[in-house]
């Protein structure tokens, strides 16, 4: 490509000589130019306007490969599964005729992964189909039809898709590589061998990145409960305290703790005690919402952090638990689970550790109250204790 450039460079160079010197040696009088010599003159500025539009388009055409190389170089350098889809989209997108795009890739377990470009809230909500059910057989191409007053309406609605499998180690399907375009004109074949080029480039990089999420996730998961753990929590409370503060958004942390756990282990044993902390975290896991992060911080004891709440919304969470937790019986006798709880809402000035000495000490207060209920944390208190727990100060 570069040898091209220079070459149609040249040329037109030369080009524009040969026309300074054929009109430099135009006779300068006031007679009629020579008919011949003005079409002469006219061709070769046609020619130098041909050289400059090839030259134009070479020098896009150079920008386009430069750039869609560079983004399938990057596409090795990411470990984290969504942001390695988003590079995956940005190659996608450089192909001719694309005009939105999507990615799936299937997790080991959970949800999968799911990056659009170029698609709007609807389109993504209920995004085209190939309409083929479970693993692709190879690459489709559809073509959408639709009725004559919406079509006539929606100058932008997409009008066709390609659907590229992407094939894992012993052609094992892993997601789709999902491309569209809104006009008329189908992309032709070399731009669906580019899409499966691309999808062929990346295989490599998802599953190790899957397989770094899945390390991940069981460093950042406390085995018995399936919450997250007391390192995540502390990373992540620090992280949105920052950010609590740096946009001037709410934030509230609930830390919860079982009544009386150490007389439920001793009534019904530590195997059956383990029993009762899974299901607890399971009622929490249910309770609270997808934006909330919920972790087991010690024992017995579990934290929720709830971001853009305030302390209301922490009540309505520890009563939507605390009611949940009715269902759960205890030994012979059936008698049930109760828990306390501290609630503090992020104040100006607070600290990670503050925030959370705040929520302790509300929990504390709660448990001197009778347990069973929940208590919201006052400003610049601290537990009684502050050497009792094992935080993050």
């Amino acid at each position: 490509m570069a040898t091209t450039i220079v070459i149609i460079a040249a040329a037109l160079v030369a080009a524009a000589l040969v026309l300074g010197v054929v009109l430099s040696r135009r006779p300068r009088s006031a007679t009629p130019p020579n008919e011949e010599l003005v079409r002469a003159v006219d061709e070769m500025r046609s020619k130098m306007d041909e050289l400059a539009g090839g030259l134009s388009e070479a020098l896009e055409r150079a920008g386009q490969e430069s750039r869609r190389n560079r983004l399938f170089g990057e596409l090795g350098t990411s470990i984290d599964l969504e942001e390695l889809m988003d590079r995956v989209l940005d190659v996608a997108m450089e192909i001719e005729g694309i005009d939105a795009a999507m990615m799936v890739v299937e997790r080991q377990d959970g949800a999968p992964a799911v990056v659009t470009r170029g698609m709007t809230d609807q389109e993504s909500a209920r995004p085209p189909t190939s309409g083929v059910s479970g693993a692709l057989p190879g690459t489709i191409t559809v073509s959408y039809r639709y009725g004559r007053d919406r079509d006539g309406l929606d100058a932008d609605l997409i009008r066709g898709g390609a659907f590229v499998p992407l094939m894992g180690r012993e052609l094992r399907p892993v997601g789709t590589l999902s491309l569209f375009w809104r006009t008329e004109a189908e992309p032709g074949t070399q731009q669906i061998e580019e899409a499966e080029t691309l999808a062929a480039s990346c295989i490599g990089a998802i599953e190790n990145a899957r397989r770094y999420g899945e390390a991940r996730k069981l460093a950042e998961t406390d085995a018995l409960t399936g919450l997250y753990n007391q390192r995540f929590f502390q990373e992540t409370l620090r992280r949105e305290v920052t950010r609590a503060h740096r946009y001037q958004r709410k934030l509230t942390l609930i830390v919860f703790d079982l009544d009386d756990f150490k007389s439920i282990n001793d009534q019904v044993g530590h195997l059956a005690g383990d029993r009762v902390l899974a299901q607890a975290a399971d009622r929490l896991r249910e309770a609270v919402r997808s934006t909330d992060v919920a972790s087991r911080i010690g024992g017995d004891e579990f934290a929720v952090i709830m971001p853009e709440s305030a302390a209301e919304d922490g009540e309505q969470l520890f009563h939507r638990v605390h009611n949940s937790m009715r269902g759960t019986a205890l030994g012979p006798d059936e008698q049930r689970l109760r828990l306390s709880g501290g609630i503090a809402e992020l104040l100006h000035g607070d600290t990670p550790a503050s925030l959370f000495e705040r929520a302790d000490a509300a929990l504390y207060r709660a448990k001197e109250l009778g347990k069973d209920r929940a208590d919201i944390a006052r400003a610049g208190e601290q537990h009684p204790d502050p050497g009792s727990r094992d935080v993050d100060r």
